[in-house]
């Protein structure tokens, strides 16, 4: 049966079953994420609602953004009255890390259409990232086919969820209550996806530059010493990668 069938056709059924396992894996792996990604969801909902963000704002934010972190920062820099133009490049500080991972993923997925790299760049959240480099480095040989399977199979399960919990939490508001202590899913998502990538020395300087920095630049307002811990742990890393080792 399969020796009648035109090379072509044969190939092409074979791409497109890799692609498929490719994608349910991707989407397994990312499972264990919606652990965390429910509740910091739901968290959000709450705490923006509460603020007094009405329903379409409170989904606009989820839906058009994806960052819980720069959303966080965002509304409590709104809530504190900061400067529009601060709330921003917070939060553009905050969400830095998505270029990173573009940069990295790049390598992986450049080759892919334009159309199917935008789609890429609205998933990429530190859950999609993480699991899909990870399988990369795993497995050089995946084709470019696969590789953009996985990527959308890592986005299935946790993109979804935090749509709904982040509706769950607008809708819920003040009906949560307090001793179920949500904001424990913010520190838990950040260290088991950081964590795990402090594989060179350079990593790890930037990660203690960004902890020490913040610390030391906490007196400046609206949470501006961000920013510098932020460009002060870039340019750390950036030159300790650029030395010959």
């Amino acid at each position: 049966m399969i020796a009648s069938l035109p090379a072509g056709t044969y190939r092409g059924q074979m791409e497109t079953g890799s692609a498929k396992s490719a994608f349910w894996r991707g989407a397994y792996g990312a499972l264990p994420f919606v652990i965390v990604v429910g509740p910091f969801g739901l968290l959000f909902g709450v705490v923006a609602s509460e603020a007094g963000l009405d329903l379409l704002a409170v989904m606009s934010f989820s839906v058009l953004v994806i960052a819980g972190a720069a959303q966080f920062t965002a509304l409590q820099l709104m809530l504190d009255q900061a400067p529009t133009l601060i709330v921003i490049l917070t939060a553009l500080a905050v969400n830095l890390r998505t270029a990173m991972y573009s940069a990295a993923i790049t390598p992986h997925l450049g080759a892919a259409s334009l159309r199917v790299r935008a789609l890429a760049a609205y998933l990429m959240v530190d859950q999609t990232f993480a699991a899909s480099l990870a399988e990369y480095e795993r497995k050089p040989q995946m084709t470019l086919p696969e590789k953009v399977a996985f990527f959308f199979g890592s986005a299935a399960p946790v993109v979804p969820v935090w749509y709904g919990a982040t509706l769950a939490g607008a809708l819920l508001g003040q009906g949560i209550p307090p001793e179920y202590a949500l904001d424990f899913a913010v520190p838990i998502t950040f260290l088991a996806l950081i964590a795990p990538m402090l594989k060179t020395f350079a990593h790890v300087s930037a990660a203690a530059v960004s902890i020490v920095a913040a610390l030391a630049f906490a007196w400046m307002p609206y949470n501006s010493g961000l920013l510098v811990a932020a460009t002060l742990a870039m340019m750390v890393g950036a030159e300790i990668e650029r030395r010959p080792r």
